[in-house]
């Protein structure tokens, strides 16, 4: 989202609503009210052409204000959908249909609204077959929770199968002995399962084929765990991958960074996701992460890290913001998945390859990670030398002979030293606490 530029000309304000939308106009910084027209097509036309072609039209996020929008594009200069909650509208002391269309009119003539992005045609009827589909999937949800709950009053044992909605799972249902009106409502549950499985099957189909024609999407599928419905989700919410300039800002499009409060002195701190933008794209991305994980490869580890540090719960939402900056990396590049390979160290890269670099770079780290394990190796090896106090009473002292045949100068000599000093701390440690009764002996008791 971007902000609007103070305009010279008029700004309309549209407050739009289920029957009618009330229009106020700002010229030169002076706002006034020009009435309400019906919302139907005839109506919102009328409006249109009563525009100027330089002027500019606000209106909030509504159930209708796409089909708004789309009407009065073509008659003025530019149309802007804006989200509620960055109009301060809902927050006013005094609010009324008037003083929001004056409001919205006010905030655009002075260049303080950030539009929404407008979906072009395609992403909206992807939005609609998306939507549709989700509310079949619930509503047959509906119902098989509604025979469940007949299942439970009547106290009926556990069915025989897995699937109380299969073939065998019918049959069973159908051999029950139940009252009249509970045979009523399992045998009409029936039905309407049926006739949602038909109608699910169809939009997906429907949505199936529009994938097709989408490289996007295709591209998407290509990462384990991501089926049809998670992709599409994905490009319906998004749109262009290319209007964000980075990932983090398509991170927090779909709300899944996590919301910083500092005050004070008080370091900052990071909580909850934001949860803003699309829901359903959210959990699109979190359903795919399941699936992602249990497979291997680096979402696998990145989710078995995660889940050692911050638990099951939080390591999947942040697979699943892992997922979306892959997503997005993969549209900007217009490249397909692929698993990360390891390159032969021995090789050179040649000039401008980032890629042979970047690998080369991951096997120098893989090296130094090798050194410091052997480093950790020694100087635990080393550490009852050093814990313990000599027949003489006095620690022996010297450097160790990786030292003082020049290996501190290697690339991993700061991480041995760091290893030793944490050794030498953790061995005083234990000598004041286990040997403290040496030099001060404890008083007999009697």
């Amino acid at each position: 989202m971007a902000a609007l530029a103070r305009w010279v000309g008029r700004a309309i304000g549209l407050d739009v609503h289920r029957d009618f939308c009330v229009v106020a106009i700002c010229e030169d910084g002076r706002v006034r009210s020009a009435g309400r027209v019906p919302s139907t097509p005839e109506g919102i036309r009328t409006l249109a052409e009563s525009l100027l072609p330089s002027d500019r039209v606000a209106l909030e996020v509504t159930g209708s204000c796409w089909e708004v929008a789309r009407i009065l594009e073509p008659h003025v200069q530019r149309v802007v959908v804006v989200s509620p909650d960055d109009t301060g509208i809902s927050s006013a002391r005094a609010k009324t249909d008037k003083l929001d269309a004056r409001t919205l009119a006010s905030l655009l003539w002075k260049g303080e609204l950030e539009a929404v992005w407008m979906p072009d045609e395609r992403c909206r009827i992807l939005r609609r077959r998306l939507a549709r589909r989700e509310q079949l999937m619930r509503a047959r949800t509906r119902v098989k929770n509604e025979i469940h709950a007949v299942l439970q009053r009547r106290l009926q044992e556990r069915p025989p199968c897995s699937d109380v909605f299969g073939v065998k799972g019918r049959q069973w249902l159908a051999g029950l002995e139940l009252p009249v009106e509970e045979r009523e409502s399992v045998d009409a549950g029936v039905r309407q399962i049926e006739f949602l499985d038909s109608e699910i099957a169809a939009v997906e189909r429907l949505i199936a084929q529009q994938a097709l024609s989408w490289p996007e999407i295709r591209r998407l599928m290509t990462v384990p765990g991501v089926n049809l419905v998670c992709a599409a989700t994905f490009i319906a919410a998004v749109g262009n991958a290319n209007r964000f300039l980075t990932s983090r800002k398509l991170v927090a499009y779909l709300g899944l960074d996590p919301k910083v409060r500092q005050s004070g002195e008080a370091p900052a701190r990071s909580g909850r996701i934001s949860k803003r933008g699309s829901a359903s794209a959210r959990w699109a991305l979190v359903e795919a992460a399941w699936t992602a994980v249990l497979q291997p490869g680096p979402l696998h580890a990145f989710y078995e890290r995660t889940k050692a540090r911050r638990g099951h719960g939080k390591a999947i939402v942040a697979t699943a913001r892992k997922l979306a900056i892959l997503f997005w990396c993969m549209l900007t590049r217009s490249e397909d998945y692929a698993p990360t390979t390891i390159a032969d160290p021995q090789e050179t890269p040649p000039p401008g390859d980032h890629r042979r670099r970047g690998e080369e770079h991951s096997s120098r780290r893989r090296d130094l990670v090798h050194q410091r394990d052997d480093a950790r190796s020694r100087t635990r090896t080393r550490a009852p030398s050093r814990g313990l106090l000599q027949a003489d009473g006095h620690r022996p002292t010297g450097r160790c002979a990786s030292e003082e045949s020049g290996r501190g100068r290697d690339t991993g000599a700061r991480i041995n030293k760091a290893l030793e000093g944490q050794s030498r701390a953790a061995d005083h440690k234990l000598l004041t606490s286990a040997l403290r009764f040496v030099s001060h002996p404890r008083p007999p008791t009697t």
